[in-house]
């Protein structure tokens, strides 16, 4: 859907798109509660998902360009779509906290109906937003998005810069979710618990909403270009120097899901976990410096990156192919080589001409 949104966002503009992504997003939630009345309901909730889905491709595509075009681009864009990452990743959190609350405790007799108020709550965030969104007086088209400087006029993937940008988001999707999926594995292969792998899992997540926090109060002051090349260097040292430390051990609070206890674990973990404070921030320094000078081509291009979302799901397969074959450390070589192509995206490849 990532393309065909991204299409519609530049017939319509952003804020059409945006209203009907929101509403689509409540028809969505709307079939998945009426499936508990209907007979075969599983069928109809999936046709619920996937429309649910199909609405979140649609925000998305008109986010990260709005919010990049309405911060100016370059490092006032980044700015503002790593505050927009903040406050995804905030709700990411928060939200299965409040399904938690709502649903209660899940048991064989648990069935759709016990969700409704969680359904409820969503339909009405969608709707509520669409009615909001219909009276804000947002540009269907921003001024600096007039006729791009290169390129023929042609589609965003005409630009080297963009497509080589594109390639990068597939590869760092894959990344950020390899690293802590594959460390919580090779801490189970080890003996720890499921609960303490988790718990790393949790932090390095922990980790990129303190990032994507921090750097949105900097990121205008700071190059985008540096931003992203500093960031991968240092991602790529603390790979380098976690395969150093699989033999050093500490002994570190870790939540076991009932209580707070001291347990040894490689010091290879922690410092693997730190790779979130600098996975937060290439999102968006990636998504800037990929649509930098497209002007009109930049909807085109913002649904390619949805598109390129696929990478988390190709490239930790990859990485625990290489775990299965030759270790779970060695599997580290594939974020570690996309890091190097970050660094080399961010100082050469990413120069828009």
């Amino acid at each position: 859907m990532g393309i065909p949104a991204g299409r519609l966002l530049h017939r319509i503009g952003y804020k059409r798109t945006a209203v009907l992504g929101c509403v689509t997003g409540g028809v969505g939630i709307m079939v998945q509660w009426l499936s508990g009345a209907a007979r075969g309901g599983f069928p109809v909730y999936l046709a619920g998902a996937l429309t649910s889905g199909i609405a979140l491709c649609l925000l998305n595509v008109v986010i990260n360009p709005m919010l990049n075009t309405l911060g100016g681009g370059g490092s006032g864009g980044n700015r503002l779509n790593m505050l927009g990452g903040t406050f995804n990743s905030f709700c990411g959190a928060l939200t299965p906290l409040l399904v938690g609350a709502l649903v209660g405790t899940v048991t064989a007799q648990t069935s759709l109906k016990d969700v409704y108020p969680v359904l409820y709550i969503a339909m009405a965030v969608f709707f509520l937003a669409a009615a909001v969104l219909s009276f804000l007086p947002l540009p269907e088209r921003l001024e600096n998005e007039s006729e791009p400087k290169a390129g023929g006029g042609k589609g965003p993937l005409s630009f080297p810069h963009c497509r080589w940008g594109v390639l990068g988001i597939f590869l760092f999707m894959g990344t950020s979710i390899g690293i802590a999926g594959t460390l919580n594995l090779w801490l189970v292969s080890l003996g720890h618990s499921a609960a303490t792998g988790g718990f790393f899992f949790s932090a390095y997540v922990m980790l990129m909403l303190v990032g994507r926090l921090t750097m949105s109060a900097f990121a205008q002051k700071i190059p985008v270009r540096t931003l992203l090349a500093v960031s991968s260097a240092g991602a790529l040292l603390l790979i380098a120097a976690g395969l150093c430390l699989t033999e050093v051990r500490l002994a570190l609070p870790v939540f076991t899901g009932t209580a707070l206890t001291m347990e040894s674990v490689p010091l290879t973990a922690p410092v693997l976990v730190c790779c979130g404070l600098c996975t937060s921030v290439m999102w968006s320094s990636i998504f800037s410096l990929s649509v930098e000078g497209l002007g009109a081509a930049t909807a085109a291009a913002s649904g390619w990156f949805m598109t390129m979302v696929v990478g988390g799901g190709i490239i930790p397969l990859v990485q625990s192919l290489i775990a299965d074959r030759a270790g779970f450390l060695v599997s580290y070589a594939v974020p570690a080589g996309v890091f190097a192509y970050l660094i080399l995206y961010s100082l050469k490849l990413s120069k828009a001409r």
